[in-house]
């Protein structure tokens, strides 16, 4: 990794640690003070602030699939996809409950992944690439998804770029219209739990998933410190 002269920023020196070319254009890692952050093609994408909603995500499909039962007694406890590493609050959250029985973590981005095995970023998902339910998927997750004989999973929790409405990388705009639902809810097992993570609330995003086939769609609120609150939109593909 490289280190730069840091930047200031307000009152907070703000470090690049490492820049890097690639699929999908540039990705960056920055220290800001205590905490650091991604940014995507020069827009910025999450830090170690505050992992609420990243949590919640989590929690979230795993209280739903408890509420309605059935999916999450399926061969000794059930299956969770996660769309994007992130800084791992999710992923972490994840392994430390016992009940997920497989968990699989997509992420497109090698510099990520790597953050996490040999960076600083390992400090914050906490050796979770390591635990023997976990399946590390490096590929791009719209293609994951889209392949015919992929397998089907209790919860998919997503978060990927800002959420519906806010977009940095355009081809993720695929996975929140008509024929992305669509494909989520081929992916779910009947009675399974879609839970995605967004940076505002979407009252479109919510037609969109009834529109699709969902029932019991909910959003759940993360107030923050400045703005509107980061939220979860719940799902659930019926049987």
């Amino acid at each position: 990794m490289t280190t730069a002269l840091p930047e200031r920023d307000g009152h907070e020196a703000v470090v690049t640690l490492d820049r890097r070319e690639g699929p999908f254009g540039e990705v960056v890692l920055r220290q800001r003070g205590r905490h650091y952050e991604i940014i995507a093609n020069g827009c910025f994408l999450m830090d170690t602030v505050d992992g609420r909603s990243e949590r919640l995500l989590i929690q979230a499909a795993l209280d739903e699939l408890d509420r309605a039962g059935g999916a999450g007694e399926r061969a000794g406890g059930p299956s969770v996809l996660i769309g994007g590493l992130g800084v791992g609050f999710s992923l972490a959250y994840a392994v430390a409950e016992p009940r997920w029985a497989r968990i699989a973590i997509v992420e497109r981005e090698d510099a990520i992944i790597d953050w996490h095995r040999n960076g600083p970023l390992g400090a914050f998902s906490g050796g979770a690439l390591e635990d023997d339910r976990v399946a590390v998927l490096h590929t791009d997750l719209l293609e994951y998804l889209a392949a015919a004989d992929g397998e089907r999973y209790d919860a998919l929790c997503l978060d990927i770029d800002n959420g519906p409405d806010w977009t940095v990388t355009d081809s993720n705009n695929g996975l929140y219209g008509a024929d992305g639902l669509a494909v989520l809810w081929h992916r779910l097992q009947p009675g399974g739990v879609l839970a995605v993570w967004s940076a505002q609330p979407s009252v479109a995003f919510e037609e969109a998933l009834r529109a699709a086939g969902f029932s019991d769609v909910a959003t759940h609120e993360i107030p923050v410190s400045r703005g509107v609150p980061d939220v979860v939109h719940l799902a659930r593909r019926g049987g």
